[in-house]
């Protein structure tokens, strides 16, 4: 295996975004992508939960690609990831992803780590010239986004975000509907309202845990990358999607875990893919909730139905709110977990209303919903769909469904959310510029928009 310490790995960066880079040749098929019939090569980077579960149904099954490395800080979990799917030999696993894009040179890498990791990881892979496909939420901060936008956009590397429903037949010809006008104008939007992270205490967390799953000094500060240095700690290391360091709520319910797909749901609904509210009020103060689910509770024949009604209930931040876009159109943030679509939202029209849920639609007049289910109903996993889409997009060389910008939207609409209910006054609309990705009226939600970063994790800089 390649193993690297701290000070190689920080040289290998430098190295790599400073220095020009060799393109493979399956690269230039057409302008900087593979042929229509060649081989994608990928590299995959973070072997986590999430990785394990989309590299065997969807990301092997795709057409068109083939995973030729893997790479992650854990030398354990790459042994692990190989003696489970028998791919690959050892020298395809690298535990430093940029001396697995100097080596293997994949056309594309898939980010898979942690959030608070990812932007390091994308910026690096962006910066190395490779086309990413990057897990949701696409980042920590709305700055964050802004830089992958741009280094993105710098490449010309073709970017996929983890929001799934973007490549699924049914959500599409759902949306579509709506922009028709099958509902008529359309008059407020609902959707969840989501419960947010929970913040970690040091004072409790003082004295460190002896290391878990292979750990050291230098991975574990590879592991803490940008975010403050920490004592390790088994209930930050696996369930870091908890705290707010590290993501935005990455809970089932949770702002982040599923609100990524939801409110990105709603742009893809309305139209609202490079752009964002331009209104907000906080209704009431947020406080510790729980997320509203009840094991009781049947769903109506006009709802989804969705499977989370009998899921256990989760505990965070939690308030309702309202946006508004520029059109005038009301998203209300109201619904508890016991009701509506987690994944989805409801469009309500002056003719009716559409509920769109991921793998299944409602809809008043039913008849809507017949159509598309009968017609447009989705027959292969969401993940497959969306990977095969990005494959495709390498070799044409447009822009995939869930572009860059796409991502950068809704990972926003996320973030608006935890900062609103952080900073914003009760009962007091607030403006949000999403042009300039600035409040209007709230400095102190515009402090919360970027992060400092730890010495040693900071962002490449864009080229002039």
């Amino acid at each position: 295996m390649n193993k690297t310490t701290r000070r190689q790995f920080l040289a290998i960066s430098a190295s790599a975004v400073a220095a020009p880079l060799i393109i493979p040749r399956s690269v230039l098929g057409s302008p900087d992508a593979p042929g229509a019939n060649e081989i994608v090569t990928i590299g995959l980077i973070g072997l986590g939960g999430r990785c394990t579960g989309i590299y065997p149904s969807d990301v092997k099954a795709a057409k068109g690609a083939k995973v030729v490395a893997v790479s992650d800080i854990l030398q354990p979990r790459i042994d692990r990831f190989m003696n489970r799917y028998k791919d690959f030999t050892p020298e395809q696993g690298f535990t430093d992803f940029r001396k697995m894009i100097e080596t293997a040179k994949p056309d594309a890498v898939f980010c898979e780590t942690t959030t608070h990791q990812r932007a390091w990881v994308v910026a690096h892979s962006l910066a190395m010239e490779r086309h990413t496909y990057i897990e949701k939420p696409i980042v920590l901060t709305i700055d964050e986004g802004r830089r992958l936008v741009n280094l993105a956009r710098k490449y010309n590397r073709v970017t996929q975000c983890g929001s799934q429903q973007r490549s699924l037949p049914l959500c599409q010809w759902a949306c579509e509907q709506v922009q028709n006008g099958r509902i008529g104008k359309i008059k407020e939007i609902l959707a969840p309202n989501f419960v947010g992270p929970n913040q970690w205490d040091d004072n409790a967390h003082k004295t460190a845990e002896p290391y878990v799953d292979g750990l050291t000094d230098e991975s574990w500060d590879a592991w803490l990358n940008q975010s403050k240095f920490r004592p390790f700690h088994r209930a930050l290391f696996h369930q870091w999607s908890n705290w707010q360091d590290y993501d935005a709520g990455g809970l089932c319910f949770g702002v982040s875990g599923w609100g990524t797909h939801s409110y990105d749901q709603i742009c893809m609904a309305i139209g609202m893919n490079d752009t964002g509210p331009t209104e907000i009020l906080l209704e009431e103060p947020s406080t510790i909730q729980d997320s509203g689910k009840f094991q009781t509770r049947r769903p109506t024949d006009e709802e989804t139905g969705a499977a989370y009604y009998g899921m256990a209930k989760v505990k965070g931040p939690r308030a309702k709110m309202t946006m508004w876009t520029k059109d005038g159109i009301a998203i209300k943030l109201h619904l508890d977990g016991d009701w509506g679509p987690g994944l989805g939202c409801i469009v309500v029209g002056e003719k009716g209303k559409i509920e769109i849920n991921r793998h299944k639609i409602s809809s008043n007049p039913k008849e809507i919903a017949a159509e598309g289910m009968s017609e447009h109903k989705n027959t292969r996993s969401e993940t497959v769909y969306h990977v095969e889409n990005f494959i495709e997009c390498i070799k044409t060389g447009k822009r995939a469904n869930a572009d860059i910008e796409i991502g950068q939207r809704a990972t926003s609409f996320c973030e608006l959310v935890n900062i609103v209910r952080a900073t914003a006054p009760v009962g007091k609309k607030i403006g949000w510029d999403p042009v300039n990705e600035k409040f209007i009226g709230n400095d102190k939600g515009n402090e919360m928009l970027s992060r400092p970063r730890r010495k040693g994790w900071e962002l490449p800089e864009i080229p002039s």
